[in-house]
């Protein structure tokens, strides 16, 4: 019986040829993504992205790594291959994902990443001063950063171009952990977080609030469904009575006070440093503590009022400078949420038109797979309320808050870790951890390959305009260094690599920003110009190829407008030219 037992042991014995096979052909799809990625130039010039310029041997080492993932994980009658195998092949699968774009160039994607480098620099000169700007009111992020880069001496622009790999690490290992309490099919287990890498086209995870806060969302989740959790008693009926003995019959599922206690001294902390560090994660974390309490499912049942509590206590008190001007409901409504997150983003050059409607779909067949899965599961009896409540609770504040119309964005990315769970339940076998037959195995390979497609083409479709030049970012640095302070630069669109060590040091603004809807040459021009001339210190006029990009593939302009624009704004008295590289041309506008 001892022997039968070592046998059977999947950590045990030698290891296996189909493990080291694995493992080889996940360094040989790194060598391959990596190196083709590698040769792509930039600037990227299609409106679809990376997706078409990347080099067929890019896609060979993505099917070949999704082949080499679920041969490990059909593995053999005992389960999926040894832990380290499927550990390399997910990290491999994060490089690949994750960080294509450190393989195409040096320098960070998207303009909000030099933005956040500058307000943690800004932080640590000043201190916490809510004035400022919206970021100031929840500095608990950019504190840690600061702190964080003070006490290491790492070089930020490094930590911002690879702030999307290590983010996603910290997911997946929050993901990991959480699903451990709410599945014990190990396959399932790495299942989730494979499709949880397909899944994330939503690009939240750079170095941002919103991926830290994220972070420590999954956290909470995991301690709610582990340590914290309760078993409810039998549910009888929806009579006061009935619901009362319901309520009152909870027990807790882990038997061990001290665990108990450590996790809620924990979780209240959490509650704390979400709070003060980003301003949507903490309603996503008080409607899902909300509904998985009421479920019976959480065993401290006052937990939500008091996340609801140091919320409002935030709001009130350091949130407060923000918070006169911006009324969080002011923008509310299911109409207005569907235009600016859906309508609205639908426009633009054909190819952009595309990516947005890949985004979509991708989510549309993620959540199809789970709705199926949902079904089976239930058919069976083996659905799992918490992994619907947990899905289905971040659609409760889509109709609240436009949020610039990345609200439906937010929403699908905190759905991703239970979307994924539950769609495992139609890609699976649900009979216990039954192993997956041959034919389904390749299903599975090809299905994950296009899904894979469809999240580097979602997730990189903005390539044009928010992944930057060498150029770009010389001009950038050179023209903070020759603006006076309290000077305006004025940049055509918000993709520009600027203030990460200059927050606070001049006015920055965009020709978009200025002229709001209305960028046509005859209304636009006089407006950016007259703003430039009525400064004090002087302005400079910073027109790029990323930026002039994005106003065209989103629709906001046309090449020729922006171009006659630029011929107007050259002519004016005041304008001359005092900075020029291939792809970015600098005007400086003296004051009146």
């Amino acid at each position: 019986m001892i022997d039968e037992l070592e046998v059977t042991r999947p950590t045990g014995g030698r290891w296996k040829r189909r493990d080291v096979l694995c493992i080889v052909a996940g360094v040989v799809s790194l060598a391959l993504a990596a190196g083709a990625a590698s040769t792509v130039s930039v600037p990227v010039e299609s409106d679809l992205g990376l997706v078409a310029v990347l080099p067929f041997p890019f896609w060979i080492g993505v099917l070949i790594l999704n082949i080499a993932f679920f041969v490990a994980l059909r593995g053999d009658a005992d389960g999926p291959a040894r832990r380290p195998v499927m550990m390399s092949l997910l990290v491999v699968f994060v490089l690949v994902l994750f960080g294509t774009a450190i393989f195409v160039t040096d320098v960070p994607r998207g303009e909000v990443a030099f933005r956040h480098l500058g307000v943690s620099d800004a932080l640590s000169q000043v201190g916490v001063d809510p004035g400022i700007d919206a970021y100031f009111n929840w500095p608990g992020f950019f504190a840690l950063l600061a702190t964080m880069l003070a006490a290491t001496g790492l070089d930020p622009v490094t930590v911002a171009l690879w702030a999307p790999v290590f983010n996603v690490a910290l997911w997946l290992t929050a993901v990991g952990a959480a699903t451990r309490f709410l599945t014990s099919d190990p396959r399932r287990r790495w299942l989730v977080l494979w499709l949880f890498c397909l899944g994330n086209w939503q690009d939240q995870d750079y170095l941002s609030p919103q991926a830290f806060g994220f972070f420590l969302y999954i956290v909470m989740i995991g301690l709610l469904v582990g340590p914290l959790a309760a078993r409810p008693a039998p549910f009888r009926g929806f009579r006061p009575a009935d619901l009362a003995e319901w309520w009152r019959g909870r027990a807790p599922a882990d038997s061990r006070p001290g665990h108990r206690v450590g996790a809620l001294v924990v979780a209240l902390l959490l509650i704390v440093v979400i709070c003060a560090s980003h301003q949507l994660t903490p309603f996503m974390m008080v409607v899902a503590i909300t509904a998985l309490t009421l479920s019976g499912r959480v065993w401290p049942s006052r937990l939500p009022l008091i996340a609801g509590i140091v919320l409002v206590l935030w709001l009130v008190y350091p949130a407060s400078p923000y918070l006169v001007g911006h009324p969080p409901l002011e923008d509310a409504g299911l109409g207005a949420a569907i235009t600016s997150n859906v309508v609205d983003r639908v426009s633009g050059t054909p190819g952009h038109v595309v990516v947005v409607q890949l985004r979509v779909l991708l989510t549309i067949v993620l959540w199809t797979l789970a709705a199926a899965g949902a079904v089976r599961d239930w058919r069976r009896g083996r659905l799992d309320i918490r992994v619907i409540l947990l899905a289905l609770a971040p659609v409760l504040i889509f109709p609240v808050q436009m949020y610039g119309g990345e609200m439906l964005i937010r929403v699908s990315l905190f759905a991703l870790p239970f979307i994924a769970l539950q769609a495992c339940s139609i890609l699976l076998p649900t009979e216990g951890s039954a192993r997956p037959s041959s034919r389904a195995t390749g299903a599975l390979v090809l299905t994950c390959f296009l899904l894979a497609a469809l999240t580097v083409t979602g997730r990189f479709g903005n390539a044009q305009y928010d992944v930057f030049a060498d150029s770009e970012i010389a001009a950038m640095d050179a023209v903070e260094e020759m603006a006076p302070p309290d000077s305006a630069i004025i940049s055509a669109a918000h993709p520009t690599p600027w203030r990460e060590d200059a927050y606070l040091d001049h006015q920055y603004r965009t020709i978009e920003d200025l002229c709001q809807q209305d960028l046509t040459p005859a209304t636009c021009a006089p407006t950016v110009y007259e703003y430039a001339r009525r400064n004090a210190q002087g302005a400079y006029l910073v027109l790029m190829s990323s930026g002039e990009a994005s106003l065209v593939i989103q629709g906001d302009t046309t090449a020729p407008d922006f171009a006659e624009m630029e011929r107007w704004l050259r002519t004016q008295e005041g304008v001359q030219l005092s900075f020029r590289n291939p792809h970015v041309r600098v005007y400086e506008v003296v004051p009146e």
